[in-house]
């Protein structure tokens, strides 16, 4: 084992080395089905011969001296029998003149993260000027993705000095195939902005996508701790506990609010960038609250104080009396909720999860 021991001195130190090292090569080594089923058939054919092996196995004569020849060569062991990768040794690579890669990278570099549709446009008529053949637009996508991507990043300089790169970062997105499947299954948050004698005054708004209830706050201040605790009051007025939370990548949905959700291990879906029909449903909550009360008691949100105490009688009546269309016009949020067959709604699970099917 002298190759493991200089493997052995030269990784010294490296946590979790030997451990993926020994897997290695156990996976190297390791037998396919196809390969003990290779090993079988010759087996058998020198035992019973050439012909009774080719009458026994759905097998040419060419593919078993195949076989044959990959057993002796490997050394005679069963592993020389698994299946190595097709991939052709020589590929093919594209291949286009230099001004036009050239005329790429100097479009990205001008127009930072200009897309390829957007530029094939103006490639085109590059092409059309020097007498040179156009690529589609898929193909300008891989030229890009050959060139390293040419991605640039806004840049800040630091307290220090120092420059550092602006990434944007990895959010998860709502999926195309969420639907509410019951009450607290998807909470769905927003925030209408609105100015008051040349003040900013915020209304954070809530609903429950499966029972429509609603709920909303106005405030000041357009911080996430606002936000936080904004989704604390909702926790305390909705009967239900939340899976999902929804909401759009606005800044008050970030930090102590994001920091909420990880504390009570929920997950937080955010729609794409301009697409409020992702969230449509607090959306047209917002244009109710907006048509109903908000236009009529505008000038009462300088002082958020009053304007939430006249806000929350409002909130009484239109979860509890004023019928919804999602429910025929017969219903009010409440209503459909005391309508629900407890006994067919998911149980709060005694091991601290929230709804789980039985």
């Amino acid at each position: 084992m002298p190759f493991y021991h200089n493997i052995r001195c030269t990784y010294t130190g490296i946590r979790g080395f030997l451990k993926a090292y020994e897997r290695g090569l156990r996976y190297r080594y390791m037998i396919t089905d196809k390969a003990k089923h290779k090993l079988k058939v010759l087996i058998f054919w020198e035992k019973h011969g050439l012909k009774a092996a080719l009458d026994a196995f759905s097998v040419k004569r060419r593919t078993l001296f195949l076989w044959k020849r990959q057993f002796r060569t490997g050394g005679r062991i069963a592993e020389a029998l698994n299946e190595h990768s097709t991939a052709p040794k020589k590929k093919r690579v594209r291949l286009w003149p230099e001004e036009i890669i050239a005329e790429i990278k100097r479009l990205r570099w001008e127009h930072p993260n200009l897309g390829k549709d957007k530029i094939h446009p103006v490639l085109k008529t590059f092409c059309l000027q020097n007498n040179l053949s156009c690529p589609t637009i898929s193909t300008i996508g891989r030229m890009i993705h050959d060139c390293g991507g040419l991605r640039m990043f806004p840049q800040k300089v630091s307290h220090f000095g120092k420059i550092k790169p602006l990434k944007r970062r990895k959010i998860l997105r709502k999926p195309k195939d969420l639907q509410a499947l019951y009450p607290g299954h998807i909470a769905a948050f927003d925030t209408v902005e609105r100015f008051v004698s040349g003040l900013r005054r915020y209304v954070i708004t809530f609903e429950d996508i499966y029972t429509r209830f609603g709920f909303a706050w106005a405030t000041t201040s357009h911080a996430s701790q606002a936000a936080k605790e904004f989704f604390d009051y909702c926790r305390l007025v909705f009967p239900y506990s939340f899976t999902f939370v929804l909401t759009d990548n606005g800044s008050e949905f970030a930090k102590h609010f994001s920091e909420e959700l990880k504390r009570l291990h929920l997950t937080h879906y955010h729609t794409y960038p301009r697409t409020p029909k992702m969230n449509a449903h607090v959306e047209r909550f917002n244009r109710t609250i907006q048509e109903e009360f908000v236009d009529y008691h505008a000038s009462e949100l300088i002082t958020p104080r009053i304007f939430n105490n006249k806000l929350l009688d409002w909130l009484i009546w239109y979860n509890t009396e004023r019928v919804h269309h999602a429910f025929q016009n017969q219903l009010s949020p409440v209503q459909f909720i005391l309508s629900l067959n407890p006994q067919k709604l998911p149980q709060e699970c005694n091991g601290g999860w929230t709804h789980t099917q039985s």
